[in-house]
């Protein structure tokens, strides 16, 4: 390329044109780009990028030289990092369509919360910390907007007649209303016994599903016997020619066909009522409803239904496709019934801002605690519930129901117990047993790439701040476990979201982008950042590429971390009882491993070694140091558990594996 030519190709603007949907991808996400710590402009790196425009300057050697790549093309009067003068000039900033008025210009779907005086640029706070974060940019100065939809309005609205700035208001109005509908919340710890509980459980309810009756779990049973005997994935995802669309047809109705069969067995009336015309179409209601049955129960017990709810969200995500409902002339999908859009149409909300429910809905444990102490909170917990059950009772929400409500909730911290407070009890014996300022001789986390099957190399500090905030993040994630699920399944089925069956080195899959997914966790991520301060490694998410090609698959990923984390803690938490009530087992402890302390301290340090290595994939562009290689390496370590000096222990502890009952 001759200068002419370079200066021509430096000069220019450019825009992004997307690739066609059989190119080739690497690690990007197929909804765009899911690196976080990316410092360029918002550029799909899945896209081709052709230039376009005219050149503003030539470009000079000493400037590549020097490095001032950001002035390159400048000269000539043109405008150098966002100081021009000329108002018309923001929207070729290599965009096709600016980002609306109020709203981030990175995301453009989230209003705009932070202002860069460099950029000169509106971000939301996820945005701006991800592209400000190292860099150049991380020395840029910025100021929060505390209403920058009303600053973008008074802006526009300068110059203009009434009647077009109230029309201009009225459009944004729309849009803020519109973008408040959709956005969601990171809600905070829950309340303490005698805090305000403000709108904490009114928020956590849009996504807890309302808990089975005894009614719904005969149906399930039928649904689960009806998934067990289906083929569907082993008829549908193959490489085959032919109409796809009528065998998936084919078999979704063979499926509510064997469901029909055994309704009759079950409830012959039922039965019989759906048997009289034998068409689906009329019996819609009633599929739709066995199929929310199987998906409200896999979210609230995600131990369950392991081998049949993938089949489930497969067939639902294919009943989606238009050519498939049309043929099909009905619809497969409805909401999952939650605790909060069951007291909204009954008309109970109140009861979620009751003082009572703190106490109506907390999770009673009984360790540490007397038999007396238990008693009393199982009284305490049973008299709020009566007293929230008469006090709301109205003709049309029932005490029944409002109890059912409540039981959900509580069922919901029980499940935070037993996914998130794993990673909190890491990351109290993290902070315990290791400093991040000085290492144990013995006890050293430090990893070198190469040892040890490491593909990583960090002194103890930096490796110590990497466990702490792969840790901090897995507790985020699984705090907002059910919120990340809901939106999964909005991905999943969404109508307008395609999929494509792909080979991804682990047989054919789906793979679909997840946009409200990825926003999510980009948002995690960054609350997660702000956690630790000081972030270690990569920052991108994979999420429809290769390494995870759905969100289904990103769910079964993370909803596997408390049988990584659980099977440890109640390892390390039995050693001292175990040592007092065997003095065989005590003997053997001190002969091979010095004391319990030691012990534990040795467990500790090759988890967090090398389980956080960037070990377990199959090849040398996976795994490592990025979101999803950081569960990988945890995977990989727990394959390898049998080889390790201390598994005895393990085995001694009543350890029978990472997929067994604790």
């Amino acid at each position: 390329m001759d200068p002419s030519q370079l200066a021509h190709a430096t000069s220019t603007s450019w825009v992004v044109k997307p690739t066609p949907p059989d190119s080739p991808r690497s690690s990007t996400s197929a909804d765009g780009p899911v690196c976080a710590d990316s410092h360029t402009d918002h550029m799909d790196v899945d896209s081709t990028v052709i230039p376009s425009g005219t050149p503003t300057g030539p470009v000079r050697l000493e400037d590549i030289l020097d490095g001032d790549v950001d002035n390159l093309g400048a000269s000539n009067g043109a405008a150098v990092d966002g100081d021009s003068s000329d108002s018309d000039a923001e929207p070729t900033r290599g965009r096709k369509n600016p980002a609306p008025q109020g709203y981030c210009v990175e995301c453009e779907d989230q209003p705009a919360a932070v202002f860069c005086e460099q950029c000169t640029d509106d971000y939301c706070e996820v945005c701006f910390h991800s592209q400000h974060r190292k860099g150049n940019r991380k020395k840029h100065t910025s100021k929060a907007l505390t209403s920058s939809v009303a600053q973008k309005k008074a802006k526009r609205s300068n110059g203009k007649s009434e009647t077009e700035a109230s029309r201009t208001d009225a459009d944004d109005d729309e849009g803020a209303i519109a973008s408040i509908e959709e956005d969601w919340k990171l809600l905070g710890e829950k309340p303490s016994a005698k805090a305000d509980v403000g709108d904490w459980f009114l928020e956590r309810s849009k996504y807890i599903p309302l808990r089975l009756t005894l009614e719904e779990r005969k149906f399930l049973r039928l649904l689960e016997a009806g998934l067990n005997v289906s083929e569907y994935t082993d008829k549908i995802d193959i490489l085959t020619y032919g109409s796809k669309s009528k065998r998936i047809v084919a078999q979704i109705k063979e499926l509510c066909a064997i469901l029909s069969g055994l309704v009759l067995a079950a409830d012959y009336k039922v039965g019989q009522e759906l048997f009289q015309d034998r068409d689906f179409e009329n019996n819609a209601d009633f599929f739709q409803v066995i199929f929310e049955l199987g998906r409200r129960h896999k979210i609230m017990n995600p131990e369950k239904m392991r081998t049949t709810y993938g089949k489930l969200v497969y067939m639902l995500q294919d009943s989606q496709i238009p050519e498939v409902k049309e043929l099909l002339q009905f619809a497969c999908v409805k909401p999952v019934k939650t605790v909060y859009t069951t007291l909204t149409e009954l008309g109970g909300l109140a009861i979620l801002q009751d003082q009572l429910i703190n106490p109506a809905t907390q999770e009673i444990l009984s360790e540490g605690r007397s038999r007396h102490h238990v008693q009393a909170e199982i009284k305490m917990k049973e008299r709020a519930i009566e007293q929230l059950a008469r006090k709301y009772a109205t003709s049309t929400l029932k005490p029944d129901m409002i109890r059912q409500c409540l039981y959900s909730i509580g069922d919901n911290h029980a499940f935070l117990r037993v996914n998130r407070d794993p990673c909190d009890k890491m990351i109290t014996y993290l902070q315990q047993y290791f400093k991040a300022d000085s290492e144990e001789q013995g006890f050293s986390l430090a990893i070198r790439s190469g040892r040890g099957g490491a593909r990583l190399s960090h002194d103890h500090s930096k490796q110590y701040s990497y466990v702490l905030q792969s840790l901090t993040l897995w507790r985020e994630i699984m705090q907002d476990m059910f919120q990340v699920w809901t939106l999964a399944e909005q991905d999943l089925l969404n109508e307008g979201s395609m999929y494509r069956l792909r080979d991804t080195g682990q047989g054919l899959n789906r793979v679909q982008a997840a946009p409200k997914v990825s926003r999510m966790m980009h948002t995690i991520l960054h609350r997660a950042q702000k956690k630790v301060g000081y972030w270690v490694g990569s920052s991108v998410i994979h999420l429809g590429d290769h390494n995870v090609p759905n969100a289904l698959i990103f769910i079964d990923k993370y909803t596997q971390i408390y049988r990584i984390l659980l099977p440890i803690c109640n390892c390390l938490a039995q050693l001292p009882e175990l040592v007092k009530k065997d003095p065989g087992v005590s003997k053997y402890i001190s002969s091979a491993f010095g004391d319990v302390d030691d012990l534990t301290k040795l467990i500790l340090a090759d988890f967090f070694r090398h389980a956080f290595d960037g070990s377990g994939a199959d090849n040398f562009f996976d795994a490592g140091s990025c979101i999803d290689g950081r569960l990988t390496s945890a995977w990989n370590w727990c394959s390898t558990l049998e080889k390790k000096k201390f598994f005895p222990i393990f085995l001694l502890t009543g350890f029978v594996g990472f997929d067994g009952q604790w």
